[in-house]
């Protein structure tokens, strides 16, 4: 019986994706060792100590490789802090522990999340999660935060996303995504205000970004999310998901993500990207990579970093899981256009692959 650890096996993978990106392997183990504490230190074979929802199998991590025209692609970790009570998955505390942690060895700066922490703060919070990490492996790493704008419920979300942003000095970028970009009538339902992010980072290029979940999405209300950002060719976002998903829509599995960057005083957002749930629209991996593979290639990126980040990850075919694959993204707009792939680890489980899945 195997007893190798949940860090053990996400740290042996990280070692080999780090290879793959010229990434600190040494700083990306000392960080993923230090985000899931005790977790990360119970057996494979007892199965995930809480049901985190960062991936299907639970497992608390996921990977990115962020490819963009400067150079390797950047390896970035997605991850949840150990959560102490299962029943509470969305509690703070443990979240906010490994931020000050880091705080004392790198360059974190909380001073955005503390403008508006109290509005995701509350002793009864709702939903899957409170807060994830987004760890960015640059030469020095950099650190960003999910919050979950559905913390007091799904009717809060609106509200309280109007009330952050307006206090970073985004609101008015932010009705103009309301008023143009989302679908009427649809704002904290259909269009549902997923996560609200910020780069930990005091410099001209930090990030609040809004991610909205477009359930049941069309071509068309794609090309209306994509429009209102200057720069963003609504037509390419909608050529990229029908690439992506394999068929041109409607987008009825997991939902297509649309997600805005914001800077203080703007009047509009200045970048966009959308992410399509890959894994929801392919009958097993080897169709997911073949997809990604191909819209690598018409990007102009490497696609041979595609091949070694996954062997650095898994060894078994392709066709015999779904969901190593998990999402691939198009990023539009600064700092850094480009496209990203996300890679499940895989810790816990692997999907059970489908059949065909035949075009809409």
């Amino acid at each position: 019986m195997s007893v190798e650890s949940l860090v053990t096996h996400i740290t042996d993978q990280l070692v080999r994706l780090s290879q793959v990106t010229h990434a600190d392997g040494a700083t990306a183990v000392e960080l993923v060792t230090d985000l899931l504490g005790s977790a990360g230190r119970r057996p494979l074979a007892a199965g995930p100590a809480w049901d985190s929802d960062v991936s299907d199998d639970h497992t608390p991590v996921e990977f990115s490789l962020a490819f963009d025209p400067a150079g390797p692609p950047v390896l970035r970790i997605l991850g949840e802090a150990a959560v102490t009570d299962p029943a509470s998955p969305a509690d703070l505390t443990p979240a906010l522990a490994f931020l000050r942690r880091q705080a004392a060895r790198h360059a974190v700066s909380m001073s955005r999340l503390e403008r508006v922490r109290d509005l995701f703060t509350t002793g009864r919070p709702r939903g899957t999660f409170g807060m994830w990490h987004s760890l960015i492996l640059r030469t020095t790493p950099e650190f960003k935060v999910y919050l979950n704008p559905e913390i007091h419920g799904m009717a809060r979300s609106v509200p309280l996303v109007q009330e952050g942003l307006g206090r970073l000095g985004a609101g008015a970028a932010y009705q103009a995504v309301c008023e143009q970009a989302l679908r009427p009538g649809e704002i904290g339902r259909g269009d549902r205000l997923t996560f609200f992010a910020l780069d930990l980072r005091d410099t001209d290029t930090a990030r609040i970004k809004l991610y909205v979940s477009q359930h049941d999405a069309e071509p068309a209300d794609l090309a209306r999310a994509a429009a209102v950002v200057p720069g963003a060719d609504p037509a390419e976002v909608v050529a990229f998901c029908e690439s992506a998903a394999g068929f041109a829509g409607p987008y009825d599995r997991r939902p297509i993500i649309s997600s805005y960057t914001f800077v203080a005083q703007a009047a509009r957002p200045v970048g966009y990207s959308v992410y399509v749930p890959i894994r929801s629209y392919v009958a097993d991996d080897r169709q997911a990579y073949d997809r990604v593979h191909a819209l690598l290639g018409r990007y102009g990126f490497d696609t041979d970093r595609l091949e070694a980040a996954v062997a650095a990850v898994t060894s078994r075919p392709l066709e015999d899981g779904v969901g190593l694959v998990a999402h691939v993204s198009l990023r539009i707009g600064p700092p850094s256009p480009g496209v990203s792939i996300y890679l499940s680890s895989e810790a816990y489980g692997v999907g059970v692959p489908r059949r065909r899945i035949p075009a809409h």
